[in-house]
């Protein structure tokens, strides 16, 4: 018995004998990896250089004469291009009339993202296809719809333009059939369009017109005489 109590003891002695090599070989590792860290920092460290960001510049170029749309006031006229000095900064912008509203804007070319050239004719194509189609009949309350129609008008873009006009139209030119907010957004949505229509086909505002109405089903009012 005494001699199987001897063996256990040795035993234990070689784990723990295990264990501290273990530990300074763990040790060493730690020691070549810090001091490799440090001479490498000491000699090879160079400062961060973080890039800036330069001022984002459209990469379109709208020429004299163009014509071009602003969401918020629809299609303009560039009438002119010109430069000005502001807080010892160079800067060109566009000068764009806006004939139905009577309004002429200044745009600088480096912020011209609301800016979008007018429409080719196939978006024009499309468009008629859309004041052809159905209306779409929303029971929400009108205050709301009104807020969603401004918006869609105001976003610039052609094919939410016609929904608008689209949707509002009462298929009459009777006033009594629309109520005064309703007829001020159609109008507002159907004279826009129409300005579009006109710089893109190159047409007589009378022949925008019969087009846009033929596709909307309108009923010309005659005025008897």
């Amino acid at each position: 018995m005494p001699k199987k109590k001897k063996k256990i003891k040795k035993v234990k002695k070689i784990k723990k004998v295990k264990k501290i090599k273990k530990t300074k070989s763990n040790v060493k590792s730690f020691v070549n990896e810090t001091s490799f860290k440090s001479t490498g920092s000491s000699q090879d460290e160079k400062p961060e250089i973080k890039k800036i960001k330069k001022q984002p510049t459209e990469k379109r170029v709208y020429n004299l004469k163009d014509y071009v749309v602003y969401p918020k006031h629809g299609v303009g006229k560039i009438v002119s291009i010109e430069k000005a000095t502001i807080g010892q900064i160079d800067i060109q912008f566009y000068k764009i009339l806006v004939e139905k509203e009577k309004l002429t804007l200044t745009v600088p070319i480096n912020q011209q993202s609301n800016l979008r050239p007018i429409s080719t004719i196939n978006q024009i194509n499309k468009c008629v296809s859309i004041l052809k189609s159905k209306p779409k009949i929303k029971r929400t309350m009108w205050s709301r719809r009104a807020q969603e129609y401004d918006q869609k008008i105001n976003s610039g873009k052609i094919y939410e333009l016609a929904e608008v006009v689209k949707d509002l139209n009462k298929n009459t030119d009777i006033i009594a059939d629309q109520s005064y907010s309703e007829r001020q957004l159609f109008e507002k949505a159907y004279e826009r369009l129409k300005s579009e229509f006109e710089a893109v086909l190159k047409v007589s505002p009378e022949e925008v017109k019969k087009k846009m109405d033929k596709a909307l089903g309108r009923n010309q009012v005659t005025e008897l005489q």
